[in-house]
């Protein structure tokens, strides 16, 4: 299977500094994770925060994505790890599924890599801003 170029990412230079350090403090906790994020973060168009567009995913987004393989369609908040309740629908950017969607703009296709090692192609269907005492759907 060939596998799916990158999409862009952006993220607003207010965020960027936390999400190196939170990357960089679980280096030795989860060193596969914060690399990934470093990558990501290493590649991503920096923006002001209000030259940011509304449908790229940062924290606090609403993001509505697609398993292409399953055709399960799924929302998370993307949170900062102290706000994050799964439970809730609110994802830590310090997940496999945050890491992947922070800085995506509504409409990226994207590989991932599931917990059990399956590589899923899955689409952002809608980014929006989340009611944050609201919980995702």
């Amino acid at each position: 299977m060939a596998r799916t170029s990158r999409p862009p990412v952006t993220i607003a230079s207010d965020t960027l500094d936390r999400l190196e350090r939170l990357a960089e403090g679980a280096m030795a906790r989860n060193p596969d994770l914060a690399d990934r994020l470093l990558t990501e973060l290493a590649r991503a168009r920096v923006l002001a925060p209000e030259r940011m567009p509304e449908d790229v995913a940062g924290i606090g987004s609403a993001v509505t994505f697609r398993d292409e393989t399953t055709g399960r369609e799924q929302t998370v908040v993307l949170a900062w790890p102290e706000d994050a309740d799964i439970a809730a629908g609110r994802a830590s950017v310090l997940t496999p599924i945050g890491v992947a969607l922070i800085g995506l703009r509504a409409g990226a296709r994207f590989t991932w890599e599931t917990r059990v090692g399956e590589t899923r192609e899955l689409t952002v269907l809608t980014v929006g801003r989340a009611d944050p005492m609201t919980p995702a759907a």
